[in-house]
């Protein structure tokens, strides 16, 4: 029996280990997770949280490029994380808790 995938990140909202990506509360309405295997993130943008367009958005899109898991915490992060996945649209992007222990792990998972 295999052991289970070492937890390399996981703030409550997002998880990160090698084999996967996992975003709770993604999907609406029913809050149900989606699952992102690390082989199929192409790369991704770490930008500051808009004042405006992305702040506020507890859940869903405001620019119709990008889709955020329910975050109600959002209002009080600082980065904004915009994968790039082939084949997925809107892109999914989210606001981790601690964004540069996140950036250095996803840089490391990906390689």
């Amino acid at each position: 029996m295999s052991a289970p995938p070492q937890q390399y990140y996981d703030d409550g909202l997002v998880q990160l280990d090698r084999h996967a990506l996992t975003l709770r509360r993604y999907h609406f309405p029913s809050g149900t997770s989606k699952v992102i295997p690390v082989r199929s993130i192409r790369g991704y943008k770490a930008e500051p949280l808009g004042m405006w367009m992305q702040r506020f958005r507890l859940w869903g899109s405001s620019d119709l490029r990008r889709w955020l898991p329910l975050d109600m915490y959002r209002p009080v992060k600082s980065t904004l994380i915009t994968l790039d996945v082939p084949g997925t649209y809107p892109s999914p992007a989210f606001t981790p808790v601690k964004p540069r222990e996140f950036v250095a792990v996803l840089d490391e998972v990906l390689g």
